[in-house]
């Protein structure tokens, strides 16, 4: 069973940033860890033994971001992504936002259309891997 919680201890989201992002897809530490963390929410997803997915949200009014999604392998293709991005939507709902915005990885635009996301905007490359910005009505 699949629990998502939020974080204030960083350590295990960091730690599976680390292992997707950097050691994964070849982003450098400078890329992956910002000056952001500090003002985000962070949920983390469990599977009762150790952490296994990650998300990072943020709240401005009425609008939402969310960032740094990121499953660990060993769970990928199980429709762990969309359940910890159903969570970061509701969440941010609750907290009465009703946009949502993020960077999607150029080959995951599909995955986000399927939870109601679209693209706007040029292309762009965040480290080596490029990216678009997708927005959601929540």
């Amino acid at each position: 069973m699949i629990t998502i919680t939020e974080i204030t201890d960083l350590a295990p989201a960091h730690a599976l940033r680390r292992a997707v992002f950097m050691d994964e897809q070849g982003y450098s530490a400078a890329d992956e860890f910002d000056d952001l963390d500090g003002a985000a929410i962070h949920l983390l997803a469990s599977d009762g033994t150790a952490a296994v997915g990650t998300a990072r949200l943020f709240i401005d009014a009425t609008h939402g971001t969310i960032g740094r999604v990121c499953v660990a392998h060993s769970h990928r293709g199980r429709g762990l992504g969309a359940q910890i991005m159903r969570d970061a939507m509701a969440r941010l709902k609750a907290s009465g936002c009703t946009t949502v915005d993020l960077g999607a990885q150029t080959h995951a635009v599909g995955f986000y259309e399927t939870l109601g996301f679209e693209a706007y905007g040029a292309e762009y490359m965040d480290g080596a891997v490029p990216h678009v910005m997708m927005r959601a009505t929540i």
